[in-house]
């Protein structure tokens, strides 16, 4: 079917006729200029797709008339740009895809023109865990025993990047599927079948959304919906209302991305934007790095909105130089952007467009230091406050801010000896320290922060207790080479912030075994145990079933309350540490300033880095290369797999179309009060061995 739109397309560069545009400049419609920049981009989809069918005419004017349709309920179609996926949730798409391809070859058909439709990237990254740490080859036993846990799963994953077109694998060791995008997947703009147009992508991933800090247009959805975009469906979706967020002031110089991200996290929480689009805009946004609009979308699923978007400018197109991206392609993208009115100058006002009612502001001068915890990202509470904090968590009454200790067991001391040394654990004992989650590692400045302040830790003669489980699990192997080039990495060693893996990790809570005195002491003495990451989601359960109480914060703060061994601190009134001199260190001794970062980024995080990585990406993983994956276009399926199994979907079909069956008597599988997570209901950890699942997988072998 023809597009109606067909009069808007021109070329980009006269020169270069075939790489085309539509651009959206040309509608001559006035509520374009006015229009969100997300809701754009929506727009441009629309049009681009329109043939009358699948995407109408009717859908573009509901869009373009959005400031009138955001309140009316009405459903427009949406194509995004790509897919992507992560291993656990993308594995059952592949086996549908292979599934489809025996249902083509049973019917008669070629079953190699099954093939995803839409681009799609699978990054594998939820399968390491930690196992080993605070060894020089914790990396290299953690990466082995993952390919021992996982080599079916792998095997077939490697199987489809080989049978499957428009289907690109990112083998594991790789890193984590949201910094990989952002330092590598992501394209800003498009150039495909010789049109140019703006990215965007779904997820089987719910914080996909970290992407928006680039101003591509990302969230996540359910595979379902994701394998029918594979297959060059649209999505539908409600047309979103968008909340305009505005950012003005700087920062402070003690102040981490993540701070401002809790901040924004409570904010949001407490004025609801379930189910709309945030978009972010003001002179404010403008001191922020990607990195740090990247921390700030990424947590976009913990305050409830589908998406927060930062509309693409002149940091975005730096960012893109800075990561090792084409110089001339890039070129391009910022003069296709400036064509259709979508790049951003946050300074000037005169382009900020409407928004829906609702317009919230932060001045980022005013964001203090933080964590959140310790059963929910929303709950912010300052450093100052940490120590009052948790005591109060103490006895309060059971609940996301309470643990009902009696006041006679608060101050609870249990001793217990590990590896030949004695040791006392109390409530708020720090047993787990991670500086994981792409939230974080993907952001030099405040990966270089914790690795500053392990330097000057170490140089003042601190410590972390041996038997506190740290870890350093970076998202991608750009962050070990700026942190070992800088020099730190051997500050964060010392302190036992080894790297272990590329992967989510403890973020998931793969955060791997505890040590037995560790988990007898803490189920002896009923304590509650401290985890602090610098992830994510901190749900009851969620980190280690050992940690009752979970804080999430910024990488140099992990290593803060490691090497205090405690979350009831005072780091204003207390000293972090004694050295062997008898002198007392301060958290303020050892904490880098925001200068101190800069200038260390500006000299070591270069485009060259990225290129490096990046260039070898699908094949520096010799594990992954010597994996003996079928060459067959058909997967063998092995009946007595316990994990992949083909799906009886396709069992019965018929060329004839068939009539849909009514259902009947369906009824509700499980039923949820508020809060309650997949982490309570199918935790991605260790399968507990009494479990039912656990004694099945134990007879199988």
């Amino acid at each position: 079917m023809s597009n109606p739109f067909v009069q808007i397309v021109e070329p980009l560069d006269p020169k270069q006729p075939l790489k085309k545009f539509f651009n959206l400049s040309k509608l001559e419609d006035v509520r374009y200029a006015r229009l969100p920049f997300s809701i754009r981009v929506l727009l441009e989809a629309a049009i681009r797709n329109c043939d009358e069918f699948l995407v109408k005419k009717g859908d573009v004017e509901n869009i373009l008339n959005w400031k009138v349709m955001q309140h009316k309920n009405v459903e427009v179609p949406f194509k995004p740009a790509r897919v992507i996926l992560q291993d656990f949730t993308g594995v059952p798409a592949v086996v549908d895809f292979a599934a489809m391809r025996d249902a083509v070859k049973k019917l008669g058909g070629d079953p190699e023109k099954i093939n995803p439709i839409c681009p799609a990237d699978l990054v594998i990254d939820h399968s390491i865990q930690v196992d080993f740490n605070r060894q020089s080859d914790s990396l290299q036993k953690n990466q082995d025993l993952e390919f021992e846990r996982n080599k079916e799963r792998f095997e077939f994953l490697k199987w489809g990047s080989q049978a499957f077109k428009n289907l690109r694998i990112i083998p594991p060791g790789s890193g984590i599927i949201h910094q990989v995008n952002l330092e590598y997947l992501a394209r800003v703009v498009m150039d495909q079948d010789g049109y140019y147009y703006p990215d965007s992508v779904v997820g089987t991933d719910s914080h996909t959304t970290m992407i928006d800090g680039l101003g591509v247009l990302g969230w996540g959805v359910g595979g379902i919906e994701a394998e029918a975009v594979m297959l060059g469906q649209p999505i539908s979706m409600v047309l979103p209302e968008v909340v305009g967020y505005k950012l003005v002031g700087n920062p402070q110089q003690l102040v981490t991305s993540t701070d401002i991200v809790l901040t924004i996290t409570k904010h949001l929480r407490q004025v609801g934007v379930v189910g709309k689009f945030v978009e972010f805009f003001g002179p404010g946004v403008a001191q922020l790095s990607i990195a740090d609009r990247a921390t700030i979308a990424n947590m976009c699923p913990e305050y409830g909105a589908t998406a927060a978007y930062f509309p693409v400018d002149d940091i975005s197109i730096g960012y893109l130089i800075q990561t090792g991206r084409d110089k001339e392609k890039v070129m391009c993208t910022k003069r296709y952007l400036e064509a259709v009115g979508m790049l951003r100058d946050f300074k000037n006002s005169s382009q900020d467009p409407d928004f829906t009612q609702q317009v919230v502001e932060l001045d980022l001068h005013t964001v203090v230091p933080c964590c959140s915890g310790p059963k929910r990202p929303q709950d912010k509470v300052a450093v100052s406050d940490m120590k009052k904090d948790f005591e109060t968590c103490l006895g309060a009454k059971q609940g996301f801010k309470g643990f009902q200790i009696a006041p006679d067991r608060h101050n609870s001391i249990v001793k217990f000896n590990f590896e030949g040394r004695d040791f006392e654990l109390a409530h708020g004992s720090v047993v787990i320290a991670a500086i994981t989650s792409c939230t974080n590692t993907s952001n030099p400045s405040v990966m270089l922060g914790a690795g500053l302040l392990a330097k000057k830790a170490v140089e003042a003669g601190l410590t972390v207790k041996p038997y506190i489980k740290t870890s350093l699990s970076p998202g991608s192997g750009v962050v070990t080479y700026y942190l070992r080039e800088s020099g730190v990495m051997r500050y964060l060693s010392q302190l036992g912030f080894d790297v272990v893996g590329y992967g989510c990790m403890t973020c998931i809570g793969n955060s791997g075994p505890l040590p037995e005195s560790v988990v007898e002491a803490i189920t002896q003495g009923d304590l509650v145990a401290v985890g602090v990451l610098s992830g994510n989601r901190n749900f009851e359960g969620r980190v280690h079933p050992n940690t009752r109480a979970n804080y999430l914060a910024s990488p140099p703060l992990v290593i803060a309350y490691a090497i205090a061994g405690t979350i009831r601190i005072d780091f204003e009134k207390e000293p972090l540490g004694i050295n062997a001199s008898g002198k007392k260190i301060f958290l303020k001794d050892i904490w880098p300033t925001r200068n101190e970062i800069q200038a260390v980024e500006r000299q070591f995080v270069i485009p060259g880095m990225f290129k490096e990585v990046y260039e070898k990406i699908e094949t520096v993983n010799k594990a992954w290369n010597a994996l003996d994956a079928p060459s067959d276009k058909l997967y063998a399926w092995n009946p007595k797999s316990t994990y992949i199994k083909s799906p009886p979907f396709f069992d019965g079909l018929t060329l004839a179309l068939q009539t849909p069956k009514t259902i009947e008597d369906a009824y509700v599988l499980l039923s949820f009060g508020d809060s309650v997570t997949t982490d309570h209901i199918s935790p991605a950890g260790n399968i507990a061995r009494n479990s039912p699942a656990a004694r099945y997988l134990t007879s199988r072998g």
